[in-house]
């Protein structure tokens, strides 16, 4: 892919908000040799948030990195002789996508076991090692059974961190692919048993349009149970969406696309999420939902640290061009583009990987910023960064092989290899 090699150093104005403990630290040699054989290694280029390290050293055991070396460092081991040598590529963190619905022919919603493997299986031959699992507006009953059936279903593929309960609490006025039948006020009651049928160590985040009835009151109860909330599909206006922050909501779904846009003397919801202070935003980097320019926007505006690169993934990825439903709704692909029959854009058929070398080709990002926004940024905004989302001692084995152009070689889920096609 043109425009990938060369940039791996950080963009000017890229930050990273702590140094990075990636040294285990020094050790006899004789230390080394006794353990070694427990381990297993890597030589390549590490991708760390804030820059590349050509000729690095890494190395996992029990499901944790134990091991990150830079081998120009004179204090570095001696390279194993079973160490795995990544020549043409890179290890990098694996990739955590907090907006999916689905891929390779199912849909969360489904309620199926088999479709959730088929989906977690698909997005982790693109990179992707952890998701929420994403629902749309439905009946309450169907919500309830889609969360019920991720958790009963067999562990596969990229894991479920949690939930992404996008609708009902919406504004019919930018419902995008949702199903105006079943949009509804906001209703604590509902979402305290949407909660009782995750798991303790689940993840929540909610979408809801922060100007509709019962909205503030829900956002403050869910950010006392421990969810972020997001505002999304949603017509808000900039002092709505102010009171929002103030009750709590830290985030935007899907920038610029379903929601009111911005305008010099009224920033809409656009304006909002990229001039409050402690909004995140999460951006489809797939050259459709938002033009290259607009995206080069909200990097500056908001910071590339609080951006995230999201899919929006609906059951069509991974699967070519055809027909598909999105919600009960009728979808068609083509070309790369999922659009309801009136013409709307349906969720995506991106994956991860695509979006991180969108984020260099079309942004115009260099490398670490790029994955950083698929890796460290999204674990930060789930409060997984003391496990996952950058190649540091400590953290879970969640490791991609790329070759050069970022394409996926391997995926590698707390040392386990769950995909490879080297």
């Amino acid at each position: 892919m043109p425009g990938l090699r060369g940039r791996l150093w950080i963009a000017q104005g890229a930050t990273c908000v702590k140094p990075f403990d990636w040294r285990r630290g020094n050790e006899r040699e004789s230390e080394w040799r006794r353990d070694v054989s427990m381990k297993r290694w890597f030589r390549a280029p590490l991708i760390l948030p804030d820059r590349v390290i050509p000729d690095g050293l890494l190395a996992y055991d029990a499901g944790r990195i134990t091991d990150v070396w830079d081998l120009a460092d004179p204090a570095a081991p001696p390279v194993p002789a079973e160490a795995e040598v990544v020549e043409r590529g890179y290890l990098a963190p694996g990739y955590l996508d907090i907006h999916v619905h689905g891929g390779g022919g199912g849909d969360f919603m489904d309620a199926d076991p088999e479709a959730v493997v088929a989906i977690t299986t698909i997005h982790a031959r693109h990179g992707t090692v952890g998701l929420l699992a994403t629902t749309l507006t439905a009946p309450e009953e169907q919500i309830i059974r889609a969360i019920r059936t991720v958790r009963q279903a067999p562990r596969k593929g990229a894991r479920v961190l949690g939930y992404h309960i996008e609708g009902p609490y919406i504004n019919l006025a930018h419902k995008g692919a949702q199903n105006p039948e079943y949009v509804r006020p906001a209703s604590i009651a509902e979402i305290d048993r949407w909660m009782a049928e995750g798991g303790p160590e689940d993840r929540w985040h909610v979408t809801l349009a922060p100007e509709t009835d019962g909205a503030l009151e829900a956002i403050r109860y869910l950010v006392r149970r421990g969810a972020t909330v997001s505002a999304g599909h949603t017509d808000a206006t900039y002092d709505q969406m102010r009171a929002a922050v103030e009750a709590g909501l830290s985030h935007a779904t899907h920038l610029y696309n379903g929601m009111r846009g911005l305008h010099h003397r009224e920033p809409g919801t656009v304006g909002s999420a990229l001039a409050l202070p402690g909004m995140t935003v999460e951006l489809i980097a797939d050259g459709v939902h938002v033009h290259p320019a607009a995206m080069q926007v909200a990097v500056r505006a908001r910071g590339p640290e609080r951006v995230l690169l999201v899919t929006d993934a609906m059951r069509a990825t991974g699967m070519g061009d055809g027909e598909f439903t999105l919600g009960g709704l009728p979808v068609t692909v083509r070309n790369g583009e999922a659009r309801l029959h009136s013409g709307s854009l349906a969720g995506s058929v991106l994956t991860m990987d695509r979006a991180v070398q969108n984020a260099v080709r079309l942004i115009g990002l260099d490398l670490p910023t790029a994955v950083a926004m698929a890796t460290l940024h999204p674990a930060r905004l789930l409060r997984l960064d003391d496990r996952k989302g950058s190649l540091a001692v400590g953290k879970d084995a969640d490791l991609l092989v790329l070759d050069e152009d970022l394409n996926v070689k391997a995926t590698i889920i707390g040392g386990e290899v769950v995909y490879d096609e080297r």
